[in-house]
C-alpha cells in the first residue's frame, strides 16, 4: 500500500538558514537604528557661506595695532622736594642739554648744606689743631735728643781727662762720671724709641682724621648736589612733554615734573594676545603701511607680563622711519610669527571660534548635504587656517558661523546649495 514519504532537510541547512535570517534582520537594525539616531537638520542654503580648500602659500602672520611712542625717554623727578619758584620752558617745547628748565626752593636743605659747612669747618681745623700738636711733640723729642747727645759728648771727654789723671782725681769723682754717662746713654735709647712710638700712632692718627674729612667733604658735596638739584635742568636734548609744574606749587622728593622725548626717534608698541605669546621672540619682523609704502621693523622688547589677556611688544624701525607720523599716533601693522609654506588652505571664517578647529561640515559634490567631518586645522592668519589633515583639494566647506548647528551631523541644504565664498591663492602681503 502506498504511504506518502515527507522531506527531511539536513540539519546544517536548517541551521545555516536560520543564521542568515538573523543576521540579516540584525544589520537591517543597526542600519535602521543608526540612521534613526543621525542628527539631521534641513537649513536654507542662503543662510550659509560655502569655501573651498586649496592648496596655495601659507604665511604665518597676525594683525597688530601699534602705538607711536618716543624710542627713548628721559624722566625728569624732582632730586629734592620743594616750592616751585619759577617755571622757564613751556610743555612742548625743545630744549638743549644742560638748560636750565624751573627753579625750587628748599628753606630746610639750605640749613642742612650750611650745618654741614660748618662742621666740615669745624672738623679741618680739629684737624690742623692735631697736626700742630704731633708736630710739636716731634720737635720736642728732636730737642730731647739734641740735649742728650750733649751730654754724653761731654762726659766722654769728661771721663777720658779723668783716666789720664786718674791718680790725681779722686775715685768717687770718676765713678759719678761714669754713672751719669751711662744714665744719658740709656735715657737716649728710651728717647729714641718714644719718639719712634710716637711717629707710628701719630701717622694713624693723622690718616683716620683725613679720612674723616674726606667723608665730611663727601656729604658736603652730595648736600650741594642736593641743593643743585632744586634748579632743574635737562639732561639731554629732546622735546619737554608732559610738564607738570606751576609756580607756588609745591613738589615732594622724587615726585614726577615731566619727561624729555627724543624727537627723531620712534618704536612702535603693540599689544598682542597672550595666545601668541609663546610664538613671539626678539628679532621678528613685522611690516607697517603707510602712504602705499612699507615700512620693515624687528622687535626688540617683550614685556612677559599679561594683562587683561594682552602682553607688550616694541618694535623699531629697520632702516628709513615713516615721515610725518607724531607720538600717540596708532599704526596696524603685520607681525611675520614663521616663514612661508605650501599647503592645504581654507577659508578663516566664522566657524573656527564654534569648532575650535576639530571638526567642520563639509558639503557633498551636488551640493545637497552637508556631513561633519572631524579633522585637524593648524596655523591661521587673517585669510586662511592651514589643513593638517581630514580634506582634500577641492573639496568645499560651510564657513559660516555653527552657531545653530553644533548638534547636528548633518545639513539638508534647501534652495540649491550654499552660498559661494570662492578663495583664490593670494599673497596675504599683498
Amino acid at each position: 500500500m502506498d504511504r506518502p514519504v515527507s522531506r527531511r532537510f539536513p540539519r546544517w541547512l536548517k541551521a545555516a538558514s536560520i543564521a542568515l535570517v538573523v543576521g540579516a534582520a540584525a544589520v537591517a537594525g543597526l542600519y535602521l537604528g543608526w540612521g534613526s539616531t543621525q542628527r539631521t537638520l534641513i537649513v536654507e542654503s542662503s543662510r550659509l557661506s560655502v569655501g573651498q580648500v586649496t592648496r596655495g602659500r601659507f604665511e604665518d602672520y597676525i594683525p597688530i595695532r601699534g602705538r607711536v611712542e618716543p624710542a627713548r625717554t628721559i624722566f625728569l623727578d624732582a632730586v629734592e622736594g620743594g616750592h616751585v619758584e619759577s617755571v622757564l620752558v613751556e610743555d612742548g617745547a625743545m630744549v638743549e642739554a644742560g638748560q636750565l628748565l624751573l627753579r625750587l626752593s628748599n628753606t630746610s636743605l639750605q640749613l642742612e648744606v650750611l650745618a654741614r659747612e660748618a662742621e666740615v669747618v669745624e672738623q679741618l681745623n680739629f684737624v690742623r689743631t692735631q697736626e700742630l700738636q704731633l708736630e710739636r711733640n716731634r720737635l720736642e723729642h728732636k730737642r730731647n735728643l739734641v740735649e742728650i747727645d750733649y751730654n754724653i759728648k761731654r762726659l766722654e771727654r769728661e771721663s777720658k781727662r779723668q783716666a789720664q789723671l786718674k791718680t790725681h782725681i779722686p775715685t768717687a769723682e770718676i765713678e759719678q762720671t761714669r754713672d751719669e754717662l751711662e744714665y744719658w746713654r740709656l735715657r737716649r735709647n728710651v728717647t729714641r724709641e718714644a719718639q719712634a712710638t710716637d711717629g707710628k700712632l701719630q701717622r694713624a692718627q693723622m690718616i683716620q682724621l683725613r679720612a674723616a674729612v674726606s667723608r665730611l667733604q663727601q656729604n658736603l658735596a652730595l648736600a650741594k648736589k642736593n641743593l643743585e638739584g632744586l634748579n632743574v635742568r635737562a639732561r639731554v636734548a629732546g622735546k619737554l612733554t608732559a610738564l607738570n609744574a606751576e609756580v607756588g606749587q609745591s613738589l615732594a622728593r622724587g615726585e614726577r615734573i615731566g619727561q624729555i622725548d627724543d624727537p627723531n626717534d620712534f618704536k612702535v608698541t603693540a599689544l598682542i594676545d597672550e595666545f601668541y605669546l609663546p610664538r613671539v621672540t626678539l628679532g621678528q619682523h613685522a611690516t607697517v603701511q603707510l602712504a602705499d609704502r612699507r615700512y620693515p621693523m624687528t622687535s626688540r622688547k617683550i614685556y612677559p607680563q599679561v594683562r587683561n589677556g594682552q602682553f607688550e611688544v616694541d618694535f623699531l624701525f629697520d632702516d628709513q622711519r615713516p615721515t610725518g607720523i607724531r607720538r600717540g599716533q596708532t599704526l596696524q601693522a603685520r607681525l611675520s610669527l614663521g616663514d612661508p609654506t605650501m599647503g592645504l588652505l581654507v577659508p578663516n571664517g566664522a566657524f573656527f571660534q564654534d569648532t575650535g578647529g576639530q571638526w567642520l561640515f563639509v558639503v557633498a559634490a551636488d551640493g545637497d548635504v552637508a556631513v561633519r567631518r572631524n579633522v585637524r586645522l593648524g596655523r591661521r592668519n587673517l585669510r586662511f587656517i592651514e589643513v593638517i589633515e581630514g580634506l582634500e583639494e577641492g573639496e568645499r566647506i560651510i564657513v559660516s558661523p555653527y552657531t545653530n548647528y553644533l548638534d547636528s551631523d548633518r545639513l539638508e541644504l534647501n534652495g540649491g546649495g550654499a552660498a559661494p565664498n570662492p578663495v583664490k591663492e593670494t599673497d596675504p602681503n599683498d
